[in-house]
């Protein structure tokens, strides 16, 4: 029975170097999911530091655990249709639609989420590099467009008065 439970426990884990690799990978989409919900949180959106901290170090468990498990590229690439797919489903509902015709919302968490999915992917395949230089641009352009929408609301609000 404790050789059985032992096995169990350490199936997909056949030596430390990759248990390394793994918590390696699993951290990195961990730490990089929460740079962009960090800055999420201090933007005061919904999905904010755990929102992405969660589907990033997820995301990187599926594509981790497809590999511990000896799946193929060809397996990976349906694992990875099915987070994109699944995490535009959970974009989806953050997305609002207001009284005024053009009044929508949600649509920069919505595709937050979907990156932060995606940055999961590439640091659970490896791709730690890619997964950070995808973060950085993805908080220039969110810190961008932020600046950008101040200097276009105040151009605005001086033209009003």
């Amino acid at each position: 029975m404790l050789k059985t439970l032992l096995d169990e426990l350490s199936a997909g884990l056949p030596d430390w170097l990759e248990v390394e690799r793994i918590a390696l990978r699993l951290i990195a989409a961990l730490m990089l999911g929460a740079v962009i919900g960090w800055e999420r949180e201090r933007a005061g959106k919904a999905a904010g530091l755990r929102t992405h901290m969660l589907v990033s170090m997820g995301s990187a468990l599926f594509i981790v655990g497809g590999t511990a498990a000896g799946m193929s590229m060809s397996d990976l690439s349906r694992i990875i249709q099915g987070i994109a797919a699944g995490l535009g489903f959970l974009g989806a509902g953050t997305i609002l639609k207001r009284d005024d015709d053009r009044a929508i919302e949600g649509l920069t968490t919505a595709a937050g989420i979907w990156m932060t999915s995606a940055v999961g992917v590439a640091a659970g395949l490896g791709r730690i590099g890619l997964a950070i230089l995808s973060v950085v641009l993805t908080w220039l352009v969110l810190k961008a467009a932020r600046v950008w929408e101040a200097r276009r609301a105040k151009s605005s609000a001086g033209r009003k008065a």
